[in-house]
């Protein structure tokens, strides 16, 4: 969840004289004049370097073509990706074992896979989410990072919030997937078959995208199929947990339109149950489920 330690010191050593260009530049700050001088000053007032380096993106181009670290072809290279700094608002929506997911405040909103730098994430901002940030996500390599700096809000989400954020997040994914890269990569629009999906992913997006939803199956019935599986999962883990407290063991069955309308003890005694039950173009309607045994 963070970078090797050589590629956190590789990145702070390029960053930094980047933003000593920036105050030699501009005479923000005195007495400042290698890169590991950054360290002892307050970061509200690096954070005024940092201001001028994104407020003027067009001086990490200076900076390459001046070269004034004498940097190599390499670094020179990771610095000019830099050029594609995303300054925005993020919520900062999970903890996966290999990165921290970042929604973007822009509309629409992105997914991007964060890599800490000293610190893992979750040792800097907790494992309660979502948090609020002002934060630059940068390039580096193949991968995601912050520039050091993350101003977080002391906020508290109320449950139709949280609600509002995880949807915004399950149409983000839906719709770009998760971005591990920037620029981020050329993404195809979703189909109206995965904006379904998405839409159906909880009960609160499915109230929310309610018209967007009919609109979508009315212009294409052949989708009612996806819309009906969809649905089928979700009234299947309702049956689960209900069957189980009843004390019901194995099984499989088959649920359409909220209800239960087959069962067996094989998937295939339950599809010929089915087959005598419906018309062909129905079932593709239902969707079938297991029920394990404890």
């Amino acid at each position: 969840m963070i970078l090797p330690k050589s590629d956190t010191d590789h990145f702070f050593r390029l960053y930094h004289s980047i933003l000593i260009y920036i105050n030699n530049n501009h005479k923000i700050l005195k007495d400042l004049h290698r890169p590991e001088d950054l360290f002892r000053f307050d970061p509200d007032d690096v954070m005024k370097i940092k201001n001028k380096l994104y407020n003027k993106p067009d001086q990490i181009e200076s900076f390459v073509r001046e070269n004034p670290a004498r940097l190599t072809s390499n670094d020179l290279e990771i610095v000019s990706s830099w050029s594609n700094f995303l300054k925005d608002r993020f919520y900062i929506v999970r903890h996966l074992k290999n990165s921290t997911l970042f929604l973007s405040h822009e509309s629409p909103p992105k997914a991007y896979a964060v890599l800490g730098l000293n610190s893992t994430l979750p040792d800097l901002v907790g494992s309660d989410l979502p948090i609020l940030v002002d934060a630059v996500l940068l390039p580096y390599k193949d991968k995601i990072i912050y520039d050091g700096t993350l101003g977080s809000y002391k906020l508290s989400f109320g449950p139709g919030m949280r609600k509002s954020i995880n949807d915004a997040f399950y149409q983000a994914k839906a719709s770009y997937g998760i971005i591990t890269s920037l620029p981020p990569p050329p993404v195809k629009a979703p189909t109206d078959s995965e904006r379904l999906k998405g839409f159906l992913k909880s009960e609160y997006s499915r109230d929310v995208h309610y018209e967007e939803i009919k609109e979508i199956i009315q212009n294409n019935p052949e989708l009612m199929s996806v819309f009906s599986q969809e649905m089928g999962r979700v009234h299947a883990r309702a049956f689960r947990k209900r069957m189980k407290e009843m004390g019901l063991k194995e099984g499989w069955f088959a649920v359409m339109e909220g209800m239960i309308i087959a069962g067996g003890r094989t998937m295939e005694e339950v599809e010929i149950i089915l087959k005598t039950l419906l018309p062909e173009e129905k079932l593709k309607l239902v969707h079938i489920f297991k029920l394990k045994s404890v």
